[in-house]
């Protein structure tokens, strides 16, 4: 099952994707790892990122969608693999399709997580990032043991600047300018599945795993 989980910022993607990866027994592929492991790992590829992210600039689709396809030469995505973070719009949605076709594979279900902007504000405006593993908690949905602590590293939990009212109704707006074409896509592709993320995670991870079998 090569499964692609698609939602606005505050769905619920990254946390579906490590329980349904476990669920499911298949790899959670996320870019924001991919592109750390890289930098972290000094590839030829993050070398190449690290320099554009030091002077501050977005990395580039094509440089992300190198490591995706180097990603997918590694032999545990036989079986499929659950992706998450990618694509984010209609051209590297194409780019996905392309990529695969040379390994003669295909998407075989999108999941749209369906989410009410007020819940994304909650949720958002809530959450807490591990500053050394990178991990998310909730001050109410998912807090740590320790406030303000990590409960898998210990590392100091921070509250991104840009998780603030505002900022999040301005990153949804753009979000769904972007993804309009892209739900599209997948909709004449027959591969498009809505789901009501608003729902209790727990619901909302069965629904899912219901969709794959």
């Amino acid at each position: 099952m090569f499964l692609v989980l698609l939602g606005p910022p505050g769905a619920g993607k990254g946390t579906q994707a490590k329980r349904l990866a476990e669920r499911l027994s298949l790899p959670h592929i996320s870019t924001g790892d991919i592109l750390r492991l890289n930098v972290k790992e000094g590839t030829e590829l993050g070398k190449q990122a690290k320099g554009i992210m030091e002077k501050g600039l977005l990395v580039p689709d094509e440089l992300v969608a190198q490591m995706l396809d180097q990603r997918f030469n590694e032999p545990d995505i036989k079986k499929g693999f659950i992706l998450d973070g990618y694509p984010r719009n209609l051209a590297q949605a194409k780019t996905l399709d392309e990529i695969l076709k040379r390994k003669s594979i295909a998407v075989d279900l999108v999941v749209y997580l369906n989410t009410s902007d007020s819940v994304v504000v909650k949720r958002l405006t809530g959450r807490m990032v591990c500053s050394k593993c990178g991990a998310n908690f909730h001050t109410v949905n998912m807090p740590p043991k320790t406030k303000g602590i990590c409960d898998n590293c210990r590392g100091a939990l921070y509250q991104r600047s840009d998780d603030n009212e505002e900022t999040v109704l301005k990153r949804l707006q753009v979000y769904k300018n972007e993804v309009a074409s892209l739900i599209e896509y997948y909709k004449q592709a027959k591969k498009l599945r809505s789901l009501n993320a608003d729902l209790d995670a727990q619901v909302v991870l069965e629904q899912i795993i219901g969709l794959t079998a």
